[in-house]
């Protein structure tokens, strides 16, 4: 009886407090009047300028002359007259093939000239006293004819000699193997001893010209007819983009000191890639850049005026396009549409509805929305926390 008499004031007990509380008034209940924190965001400051419009590709160093240093004559190699991989002139000595058996044939041939200039000299007064013999009616036309035929052909004969003469001067000449241009030699081919030009042309070493260097690279047909649209619209674009500025990017991603152009554009469309191939042309008077780098090139088209350079996290888009998001003076988010004509690796340029002035969010994007309250994140301290609001 007693149990049933406790539960009973149990139950009743536990519907008191459950209407008292019912009944209690909202503004009583813990933590029901305290507001949501507003977002914390980070901001920088919009600045209009003047900014060169780029646009960043990959490209290819080569050489702008490749020359192949090929034996001319057949004989053995006596001597490496060159350091590999080192600076020569157009006209410095590279190697010397063994002349002996040249210098041979040429005196051989400068023998036969001697001989045939004597043969020609002998049939030219044999000719003439034909001549006069005739006009004493002493011998016939016939052996007059044979006297000046004979004539011709020593004559001919001195000529053939002269040339004789004169391709194995020639041949003397190509036994000392020189630069055909002004470069940098590779390694060498061959060494002392070795037997070249027997049969073939044998390849000695080659001889590259990279000052000034070649860039190549390729676009798109699509990203050409961009740039081209952007290069028309930009100010300070009086040049197609196939004779635009460039720069290059070294690895490290330091910017070359030499500025360089577009030379070359090719008048087709590579069926297999569907991309145009371009060069461009750069000077290189410390050898620093090399041929089979790849590098960053930096094209320059032209300039835009009341641009802004905005950070890659600044810049967000949807399905109307490019936009960013703001923070006004009365602490409230806003939307300005914008419209990207240029990335680099960390930036973007952009053009549209901002203004000098206007505070950008670049941090905390995801916690806010137009319309909505924000407010700019307090700077870190040393440590790393975050600095209190004075």
């Amino acid at each position: 009886m007693r149990l049933k008499l406790w539960g009973a004031v149990t139950l009743f007990a536990s519907v008191l407090l459950l209407v008292v509380g019912c009944n209690k008034p909202a503004g009583s209940m813990p933590g029901a009047g305290a507001q949501m924190p507003k977002p914390q965001v980070s901001v920088i400051t919009a600045d209009s300028r003047t900014v060169p419009l780029t646009r960043e590709l990959v490209g290819r160093l080569a050489a702008t002359r490749i020359a192949q240093v090929r034996a001319r004559v057949a004989g053995i190699v006596l001597d490496r007259a060159y350091t590999e991989g080192t600076d020569v002139k157009q006209g410095a000595v590279l190697f010397q093939i063994d002349p002996a058996q040249l210098q041979a044939k040429l005196n051989a041939d400068a023998a036969a000239l001697v001989k045939a200039e004597a043969d020609a000299v002998n049939a030219a007064l044999t000719a003439k006293r034909y001549v006069e013999l005739r006009d004493k009616k002493t011998i016939s036309q016939q052996d007059v004819d044979t006297a000046q035929a004979a004539e011709r052909t020593t004559a001919a004969a001195v000529q053939q000699a002269q040339a004789n003469l004169d391709s194995a001067r020639l041949d003397l000449s190509y036994a000392t193997v020189r630069a055909p241009i002004v470069g940098r030699a590779g390694r060498a081919l061959v060494t002392e001893g070795a037997l070249v030009g027997q049969g073939e042309a044998t390849l000695m070493t080659t001889v590259e010209q990279i000052d000034p260097i070649y860039v190549n690279f390729s676009q798109s047909v699509a990203e050409v007819s961009q740039l081209q649209r952007e290069a028309a619209t930009a100010q300070g674009a009086r040049t197609p983009v196939s004779k635009a500025k460039v720069e290059v990017l070294r690895p490290d991603g330091e910017t070359y000191p030499e500025t360089g152009a577009v030379d070359f554009s090719d008048l087709a469309v590579d069926p297999g890639t569907g991309a145009v191939s371009l060069r461009a042309v750069v000077p290189n008077p410390q050898h620093t850049l090399l041929p089979g780098m790849f590098v960053t090139l930096r094209l320059i088209i032209g300039q835009l005026d009341n641009a802004f350079v905005l950070p890659h996290a600044a810049v967000s888009r949807d399905a109307k396009g490019a936009s960013v998001m703001v923070l006004g003076a009365d602490g409230m988010v806003a939307q300005r549409r914008v419209e990207t004509h240029s990335m680099t690796r960390t930036d973007w340029i952009v053009t549209g509805e901002l203004a000098s002035g206007d505070q950008v969010i670049v941090a905390g994007l995801q916690k806010v929305k137009p319309g909505a309250a924000a407010e700019i994140a307090p700077p870190k301290t040393p440590g790393g926390a975050a600095g209190t609001k004075g």
